[in-house]
């Protein structure tokens, strides 16, 4: 069977829209000419004697970090690895893009074999985290006062190196979307547009930012695990989310990448909704 693998455009949508993925309402076919048309996403497919059989996407974030994703196959032509092929395809597009550093994707906790196909074309997992969304935090208040804004540039700087530049641990960019750090996700920019709020003893530090995926998120990070124990944290989190309420309505929420043990520490009737945990894989590009 003649098959090829080329860069998709909107006009390629009826064959995609052809494909028996499996999925209901998937949410791919909403957004296929948009994101088929622009530079920072792109989708690639795979066809078998003109059929597009499976596809496969590719975005670039801050210049430096690519995702892979929105893989999809049809399911007349799965157990014949074409999905395996057009992913191996893609990674290989994004490492000979000159300034991407390091390739990754997401998948299920509990999807084994998409996580074997990762792990097979050599990305290394790092540990579960839980997207956790909610609406209502109040049950987690103490009845304090919430924390103190920083304005500097400079002091958030500082807690950008301390945190992430130094250790390089992963840092949630986006919602859905974390990454190892480096000096590329932290423009002054982005750092301006985010909010941090430090507590009275100057020793934590909350990040927040708006994101919009679908609807308005207040994108919560707090990297350390005593988030039950420091007085004003969720009050400063509940202020901020009704500010933002107030601004774009009822379809807001709060979105915070939890890991195990951090969800693990939240009481019972904490306001979060719990989705199945997923796995970041990813890999260095050393072509660069």
């Amino acid at each position: 069977m003649e098959s090829i693998i080329r860069k998709l455009s909107p006009e390629d949508f009826p064959a995609f829209d052809a494909m028996e993925s499996g999925i209901e309402d998937d949410y791919v076919k909403r957004i296929f000419k948009d994101i088929a048309s622009t530079e920072r996403h792109q989708l690639y497919g795979l066809f078998v004697e003109g059929q597009l059989t499976s596809l496969c996407g590719l975005s670039v974030f801050a210049g430096s970090y690519a995702m892979i994703g929105r893989i999809r196959s049809d399911v007349r032509f799965r157990g014949q690895s074409f999905a395996t092929r057009l992913t191996a395809y893609v990674i290989e597009e994004a490492k000979k893009r000159p300034n991407v550093r390091w390739i990754g994707a997401n998948t299920q906790e509990e999807n084994l074999p998409a996580r074997r196909v990762l792990e097979k074309l050599g990305l290394k997992p790092h540990k579960p985290m839980i997207g956790a969304i909610g609406t209502d935090v109040s049950l987690m208040e103490k009845g304090v006062a919430p924390w103190t804004e920083v304005h500097s540039l400079e002091r958030k700087k500082q807690w950008i190196e301390q945190l992430y530049i130094k250790t390089g641990d992963l840092f949630p960019y986006e919602c859905y979307y974390l990454f190892p750090s480096s000096e590329a996700l932290f423009s002054d920019d982005k750092l301006s547009e985010w909010s941090f709020f430090e507590n009275r003893e100057g020793d934590r530090v909350l990040i927040l930012q708006h994101d919009f995926k679908a609807h308005y998120h207040l994108h919560t990070i707090y990297p350390w695990d005593d988030l039950m124990v420091q007085d004003g944290l969720w009050e400063t989190v509940s202020a901020e989310y009704q500010k933002l309420k107030m601004k774009h309505g009822k379809e807001t929420d709060i979105w915070m990448e939890l890991t195990k043990e951090q969800a693990a520490l939240l009481p019972e009737g904490h306001g979060f909704d719990f989705p199945s945990a997923w796995v970041l894989y990813g890999i260095e590009n050393t072509t660069i």
